[in-house]
């Protein structure tokens, strides 16, 4: 419930551009809007600011290089939703050969690429980590597994193109989103009258992961018309032993999802936390160095994956526990914007699962008036910790009621009186506020239909409650029309 570089990335974008863009061939039209580049500033995120595309941009400003872009230029800005023609695609081989590894590439792609799949490759190689290839490596490719692949881009030497995240009709990238944190998936016709257009699913990476093991997910949501958020989340064991070297195994992965095609990826969960990171190394600073692995690996991997950095949980418990188990996210939030971690990521990742009283209100919470009680309290205070450089996603926002399953356990029981009544208003009207905002760019709601209901009351949050019913839905589709 609560688990809970920019040289480098224009060089690896020029590498990528051959396969991905052909000036001239765009459909794009000029909106009559323009845009003047701003230091710092790449083709990526002015289109998603703008709501287009990398490729319309390139097209329809003659942009031959998308990566070479200058302070002071002035773009024209395409309608929002034009692309380009489709680029020239080719069948992967049948049979087998040799392949050397280029800067960037990961077991995982290069499977991709030859229709094959990480442990035959593995296998032929004698590879024991695939994570753990390197440039100049010379692979012997297995022949064909005979399963069907997608045909990939055909890419330039050296690089290879990742399949786009599908597009969902009727919800611009860059314009606000609602969805869930779904279970079981079994709940799509009440998504849709909530008017969710995303939703979220969390897996664990353990050293050595295949990252072909997600597509299920990605397909699913795909399948059913939803945009999808993963949240990744590392072994704190495996990172406290492996250091840099994991991180590296770890954006690796990240990698390999990212070709998959999923919308967006949050990068680890809670941070801030001895439960999710090794207790004692716990920093900002030690984040932001995964964090700048992750997004450079995935942005080679799938330039429209949505970078997320991993959410904090929402506390001020450090005084109580010690800096060593955990940290207040406000301080640690700070830390993220003074080590830089905005250059690596197209959103910020907030936690809000605390409240008892409406989003309105910013005072009243009969606990305290600390800042984690209050949606407002929450969104200025990451709003403001990063200067409004980057916009806010909440990868979990709920309201816990115990109605229907019985007291709360110990440590929730400041939600014994919320109503399922009360939850249902709460999330339609933050639903509205952040929409309203211009602040925060995706709200997924903690959650849709988890069951567990201990020590960790995950079913408390779900808005489909016992019986089947969803009072959240039909409250969130009236507030969203």
């Amino acid at each position: 419930m609560r688990l809970k570089w920019i040289v480098f990335g224009l060089l690896v974008v020029a590498l990528l551009a051959p396969a991905l863009y052909q000036p001239g061939s765009a459909l794009a039209q000029d909106s009559g809007t323009t845009h003047t580049v701003q230091p710092g500033e790449n083709l990526f995120r002015i289109s998603l600011r703008y709501n287009t595309t990398v490729a319309a941009l390139a097209a329809l400003n003659g942009i031959s290089n998308p990566a070479l872009i200058y302070s002071g230029q002035v773009l024209k800005i395409p309608v929002a939703g034009s692309n380009p023609q489709p680029v020239t695609v080719t069948p992967p081989p049948a049979t087998g050969g040799t392949y050397t590894v280029v800067a960037g590439d990961t077991l995982s792609r290069i499977a991709l690429q030859y229709g094959t799949t990480v442990a035959a490759l593995a296998q032929a190689n004698g590879i024991a980590n695939p994570n753990l290839i390197y440039v100049g490596q010379a692979l012997t490719i297995p022949g064909a597994t005979g399963v069907p692949v997608t045909p990939q881009p055909t890419a330039a030497p050296g690089a290879t193109a990742a399949p786009q995240a599908t597009p969902i009709p009727g919800q611009p990238v860059g314009s606000f989103g609602l969805g869930a944190h779904v279970d079981s998936f079994a709940y799509p016709d009440l998504m849709r009258q909530a008017n969710m257009t995303w939703a979220k699913r969390q897996v664990r990476y353990n050293l050595g992961d295949d990252p072909s093991g997600v597509k299920a997910l990605i397909d699913q949501a795909h399948g059913q018309g939803f945009r999808i958020l993963l949240g990744i989340v590392g072994d704190k064991a495996q990172l406290a032993s492996g250091g840099t070297g994991y991180m590296d195994q770890f954006a690796g992965y990240l990698g390999g999802v990212a070709a998959l095609g999923p919308d967006a990826i949050e990068v680890w969960n809670e941070p801030n936390l001895d439960r999710e990171w090794p207790n004692g190394q716990i920093s900002p600073q030690m984040y932001t160095q995964m964090l700048q692995k992750a997004y450079t690996s995935i942005k080679t991997a799938n330039a429209s994956v949505m970078v997320i950095s991993a959410a904090p949980s929402p506390t001020g418990a450090e005084g109580a526990f010690g800096s060593g188990a955990v940290w207040n996210d406000d301080r640690y939030v700070a830390g993220l914007a003074a080590a830089g971690a905005a250059n690596y990521m197209d959103c910020i990742g907030i936690h809000y699962n605390e409240g008892i009283v409406s989003p309105d209100q910013t005072t009243g919470d009969p606990r305290d008036n600390y800042y984690t009680r209050y949606f407002w309290g929450m969104v200025n205070t990451y709003w403001n910790a990063f200067g409004g450089s980057r916009p806010l996603c909440f990868t979990e926002l709920g309201y816990v009621s115990p109605e229907g399953l019985g007291a709360l356990p110990a440590g929730f029981e400041w939600g014994n009186n919320t109503t399922v009544a009360q939850q249902a208003q709460w999330l339609a009207r933050a639903a509205q506020l952040a929409r309203q905002s211009g602040k925060v760019r995706l709200m997924i709601i903690w959650n849709m239909d988890f069951t567990d209901y201990g020590a960790d009351p995950a079913a408390g949050y779900a808005i489909v409650r016992p019986g089947g019913s969803c009072p959240a839905c039909s409250a969130l589709g009236a507030a969203l029309q």
